[in-house]
């Protein structure tokens, strides 16, 4: 599968709402059992899975402040480190591709890598609580993927 196809795919799946002009989703919190693959006791994708669930939680912080309509802090330091984990997903893509891996997490640690700043940019965009609001589940939405597909057990070739 190439690694658009399999990126689209991921994405499109995250971020389906089935009723949109439903009421917030609630957004899954990020496992906390022991990952089943070993590459996420790897440094480099251990190191991504501490990143993002870090993220997650300032996200979480975010909501509760555009919940009350307060403008978001701090998000210089939030737009930094969501640049390093950008990097450090493209540096998860280029190691596999190194290890000559084929599977999707390849393709989908890239897609992240490419959708981060995007999201981040939403975000920064965002001029109404309505408007943070999506752009923060968005953002947590792909977080959440971030680190279920590093702990995800291998998946077999098809």
């Amino acid at each position: 599968m190439s690694c658009d196809v399999a990126v689209s795919a991921a994405l499109l799946f995250a971020s389906f709402n089935p009723q949109p002009g439903a009421a917030p989703m609630l957004i899954p919190a990020v496992a906390t059992a022991e990952a089943t693959n070993p590459l996420a006791r790897e440094p480099l994708f251990a190191g991504i899975i501490g990143q993002a669930k870090a993220l997650q939680k300032d996200v979480e912080a975010f909501r509760e402040e555009a919940k009350a309509a307060k403008p978001l802090s701090k998000l210089d330091r939030f737009e930094k480190k969501v640049a390093a984990l950008s990097d450090a997903d493209m540096k998860g893509h280029l190691e596999l591709a190194k290890r000559g891996t084929d599977g999707d997490l390849k393709c989908i640690l890239r897609g992240i890598s490419q959708d981060l700043p995007k999201k981040l940019d939403e975000l920064m965009k965002a001029a109404t609580p309505a408007t943070q609001e999506i752009a923060l589940r968005d953002m947590a939405y792909l977080l959440v993927d971030n680190v279920e597909v590093i702990t995800a057990p291998p998946q077999p070739e098809v």
